[in-house]
């Protein structure tokens, strides 16, 4: 397939979901409001895949950012991919369209285009949020091998998930997860796609630094790119959606040059071999 930054990858219920998306996740260091100007920067770059979630607490400015971009015309609402994320407060299946609504009004939305759980205990009432026009797609996040054989095994099924949304790197590069969701056709996308900062609650400190290893440095030399750029680039050849967050204008913008070059077949292998099942979140292991 060729990348271009309008290349979308088709899901299994059909819509089409960005392959380069924008995080919007922040620390509690973080204002909200240097997230808003972040979001209102990666649509002036060309992002069109926004991920966002409850659990971050920014909703209201995100929504808002997007809101001011379509209108003063730089997108429309049909050209946002927005995934939100149904967090575990709300898995009991009566609160899940009720939390889903209380999104929407954060945002100021009509819909969601993906909406995302972390456990199969609110499946049902998904699907009944897709039925209802309040979402698009709805996809898992956080799922291995055998807790998404038992949703696709699941008697009564009425729409498979369109993504699983896990940790995903170069250190951490998912083969045997990614080979399974290919076969049933569901997309996977990473996040911490460039690793983790330190700075991050839930970061073991001891870790090594995804962007400072030396194979990813001498690729970036290579190529007279960026070790992040490298990174996400082995990403997207792989088939793997990827969400890259910055909130520095020139990051947002580098991490969107990721389509005007390519890895050859021996550079994928050598960052194949830098997988040593590394998690930088703590908080899913």
């Amino acid at each position: 397939m060729e990348l271009c930054k309008d290349t979308s990858v088709k899901m299994n219920d059909g819509h089409g979901i960005p392959v380069v998306g924008f995080g919007t996740y922040a620390p509690d260091t973080v204002p909200k409001s240097k997230c808003e100007e972040a979001v209102k920067v990666a649509i002036e770059v060309g992002y069109r895949h926004i991920d966002g979630a409850y659990f971050y607490e920014n909703e209201e400015e995100v929504g808002r950012a997007i809101r001011e971009k379509i209108a003063d015309g730089t997108v429309k609402r049909e050209d946002i991919f927005y995934t939100g994320k149904l967090w575990s407060t709300f898995n009991a299946p009566e609160m899940v369209q009720s939390a889903l609504k209380k999104s929407l009004k954060s945002l100021q939305f009509d819909y969601i285009d993906l909406y995302i759980i972390h456990t199969p205990l609110s499946l049902k009432a998904m699907e009944a949020c897709k039925d209802a026009g309040l979402v698009k797609s709805i996809g898992v996040s956080n799922f291995n091998r055998r807790q998404l054989e038992m949703i696709l095994n699941k008697p009564g099924l009425k729409y498979k998930p369109v993504c699983n949304q896990v940790e995903c790197h170069p250190y951490l590069n998912q083969r045997k997860l990614l080979e399974f969701c290919k076969s049933k056709n569901i997309v996977l996308v990473a996040f911490s796609a460039l690793g983790s900062h330190r700075e991050e609650r839930w970061v073991d400190q001891s870790t090594p630094l995804l962007l400072e290893d030396p194979v990813l440095n001498a690729l970036a030399k290579k190529y007279s790119r960026s070790p992040a750029l490298v990174a996400l680039r082995y990403q997207l050849q792989r088939g793997v959606v990827v969400l890259a967050k910055s909130f520095t204008r020139k990051r947002i913008e580098d991490n969107f040059k990721v389509f005007d070059f390519q890895l050859t077949e021996e550079d994928m292998k050598a960052i194949d071999s830098l997988n040593q099942n590394l998690r930088y979140d703590l908080c899913q292991q």
